[in-house]
């Protein structure tokens, strides 16, 4: 055997040793550090995916609960199940559907999370096809995507789907609930969700994220970005017993190249799924093993102790990001990491707080977020209360001045009920010419009881057009400055109104023998009533038409004043308008 210290050149043996030693070394640190990292990284990776999902779930779960519980409680209804049942003659049970799609109507624009609702029963009443309400034959549940997802149950969530609206077609995920009664199936409610909405909860801050939300038989309610195919879950979803953890799932090829993290509630029947490729998990680890290669070859160039200084240098940084990211924790103490950092560790660590810092704000949103909608839901129950408060108490009043024999002050406490059912009409901003002159003449019979026989007016429309809409409390403004300011310091006086078609506008005309607007002008106005009424008016027509829609005042030749209003023809109460959005 050859002695190599005899047969080669020592530099160059002594080059070639410590070159291969330190190449082995090398390699060995390489796949070292890889194999620790990758796993540290997967174990951090699933760790604050694992966070993230739980409070995502605890979101969607706060939301689709709700859904559930609203689902119940209507299928508990005595007026609902009495409808679906058909107990009833046509009449009844045309009121009583008429009352049911009122109250479902109700549900959908109180809680935005809603799209619509089906209803299917037996002999459905016909509804207008623009509405978020549809009563639809019980015959037509067996068409639906939904349908498999109610063969073992009596209620189950659907995966996506579309819905048609007025407008166009909207993703949505369904509830379905079948009803029965007296021990009968008499329908089935489905109640559609946003799908766009629980997305936007699903995906998170970012909007990258590879997610979705599967139910106990392994289907895909709603997928965000690339997740793998039921058929691939299968073998997954049939063992999975846990409420939440991790899992890796074989590739086609054999690999386990899937991180799953996933998230279940034990209140729901879903879970969350976050699907995290294994190869973009070990990106860093890759990079890490690059850096780690480059140095090890300049290695080989230098002497071994700047080869150990520097090694140290190295890992001291990730070390430290390491420990501060197992500790970390939004309401404990947190590991302060160095600031005098000005390479990539320095953006390692600032990326590291400023991603804390994204968490912290989370969180406190969160938290803000569930207060605002505590706030939220007791003014709302407030706002319930009084006007059945203002209600019950002129009912009182009116008892009170009937039992005294002032059958004047009945009459006046009874009209003016009237008037303040028409005015807050359920919130509907757009109400029927009919029972806006219900509203005025109310008014107007009032300050017949205060002047006596020396107030006279007239009413005139004919029976189509009170069929047609237009905004409520459009002429009591002008009809109370009218007897305020034009009959002031008189005993008579005279209020014509007339409504009238003229081509595709509305003409509404308002006149009385009054003052005039010339000596409005010159006396000093005692109060403010009629000019903020006015200007409301003015300002409401403008919103919900625009020009050349509007209200002006002039002169009579005879005397007076005259108002005249223009509007558009409106046969329907505008969906626009009950959605939130404008005339």
């Amino acid at each position: 055997m050859i002695n190599p210290f005899k047969k080669y050149k020592v530099d160059h043996f002594f080059f070639r040793s410590f070159s291969l030693f330190i190449i082995l070394v090398l390699g060995c640190t390489v796949w070292a550090s890889y194999r620790i990292s990758s796993a540290e990284l997967a174990k951090t990776t699933s760790y604050y995916q694992q966070q993230l999902l739980d409070e995502l779930n605890s979101e969607i779960s706060a939301r689709l609960i709700t859904i559930e519980q609203i689902s119940l409680s209507t299928s508990r209804d005595n007026e609902l199940l009495t409808l679906l049942a058909g107990k009833q003659d046509k009449y009844d049970r045309y009121r009583q559907s008429k009352s049911v799609e009122q109250a479902l109507a109700n549900l959908t624009y109180s809680i935005p999370l809603i799209q619509g609702i089906d209803l299917y029963m037996k002999e459905p009443w016909r509804t207008d096809t623009r509405s978020y309400i549809q009563f639809k034959d019980v015959s037509e549940v067996t068409e639906q995507v939904w349908y498999d997802a109610l063969q073992n149950n009596d209620f189950a969530w659907s995966r996506e789907h579309t819905v048609r609206s007025f407008q166009g077609d909207v993703p949505v995920i369904s509830f379905i609930r079948q009803l029965v009664y007296d021990d009968s199936y008499i329908g089935t409610l489905v109640i559609h969700v946003k799908a766009a909405n629980i997305g936007a909860m699903l995906a998170g801050q970012n909007g990258t994220a590879n997610r979705m939300m599967i139910d106990a038989a392994g289907r895909q309610l709603l997928t965000i970005g690339e997740v793998p195919s039921e058929s691939e879950l299968s073998e997954w979803v049939s063992g999975n017993v846990g409420q939440s953890g991790t899992a890796q799932i074989d590739s086609a090829h054999g690999r386990k190249d899937t991180l799953l993290v996933y998230s279940k509630l034990s209140d729901s029947n879903w879970m969350l799924v976050e699907v995290t490729p294994w190869q973009q998990i070990t990106a860093g680890s890759i990079r890490l093993a690059e850096v780690i290669g480059l140095i090890g070859i300049a290695a080989v160039l230098l002497a071994l102790i700047l080869t150990h200084l520097l090694s140290r240098q190295f890992t001291r940084p990730i070390k430290q990001l390491v420990e501060a990211m197992g500790s970390y924790s939004v309401t404990g103490k947190k590991t302060e990491l160095p600031f005098d950092y000005e390479n990539e560790f320095g953006y390692l660590f600032a990326g590291y707080r400023k991603q804390n810092e994204r968490i912290e704000a989370l969180y406190l949103s969160l938290r803000e977020r569930h207060e605002q909608q505590r706030k939220a839901e007791i003014e709302a129950l407030q706002a319930n209360i009084n006007p059945h408060f203002l209600y019950n108490t002129l009912d009182q009043l009116n008892w009170m001045a009937i039992a005294s024999g002032q059958h004047e002050m009945s009459r006046i406490l009874e009209l003016m009920g009237r008037m303040f059912r028409i005015g807050l009409s359920n919130g509907e901003p757009f109400i029927t010419i009919e029972d806006e002159m219900t509203h005025i003449s109310c008014y107007l019979e009032i300050q017949q009881l205060r002047w006596g026989s020396g107030l006279e007016y007239t009413l005139t429309a004919s029976p189509a057009l009170r069929k047609l809409y237009i905004p409520k409390m459009l002429l009591q403004p002008f009809v109370e400055n009218s007897v305020v300011h034009g009959f002031n310091a008189r005993s008579s006086g005279w209020i014509g109104i007339r409504i009238e078609r003229e081509g595709e506008r509305l003409i509404i005309t308002i006149e009385d023998d009054g003052s005039g607007l010339l000596r409005k002008v010159e006396e000093e106005p005692r109060r403010k009533t009629g000019g903020y009424g006015i200007r409301n008016v003015r300002e409401r027509i403008a919103a919900y038409f625009g020009d050349p829609y509007g209200a002006e005042l002039s002169a009579r030749a005879e005397g007076g004043t005259c108002v005249t209003i223009v509007l558009p023809l409106v046969a329907e109460r505008p969906e626009a308008v009950r959605d939130g959005k404008g005339g």
